[in-house]
């Protein structure tokens, strides 16, 4: 049986919000209740969402939670946009995590069209189960 760590999307997802977190840690600790704390919980709410739509085992529900770990990625990004703009970070970090970030975007997005074929296969009402 597959579970939502055994996901593509969730790995990626899994392995952006550890490097989030590896360089959240070199931020100025008058950070800690602002820009460190919102990249965490955007960069967790990914692979958090990933893994709530899996479990609901329902089409609809699996996608609607996947445009929201969407989201989060998105958030994360602009959150290290800010990093480099306050030069917590470097061009070259940023562009390392943006492509990341992308890698992320991609995969979630195929797995999000391969929920939709399938729903779709079904020839069921969008709110079917898996």
């Amino acid at each position: 049986m597959q579970r939502f760590y055994d996901l593509e999307a969730w790995k990626l997802a899994r392995e952006l919000k550890n490097e989030v977190a590896r360089i959240a840690k070199r931020f100025p600790t008058e950070e800690r209740y602002a820009l460190i704390s919102q990249i965490i919980r955007s960069s967790r709410s990914v692979t958090a969402n990933i893994s709530e739509g899996y479990g609901r085992n329902n089409y609809k529900e699996t996608i609607h939670f996947c445009r929201i770990a969407r989201g989060s990625l998105e958030e994360t990004l602009n959150h290290l946009i800010d990093a480099f703009d306050e030069e917590y970070i470097t061009n070259e970090e940023l562009k390392i995590l943006k492509e990341k970030v992308d890698v992320c975007l991609k995969v979630l997005n195929g797995y999000i069209g391969y929920l939709r074929k399938n729903q779709k296969n079904k020839g069921k009402k969008d709110d079917d189960d898996l």
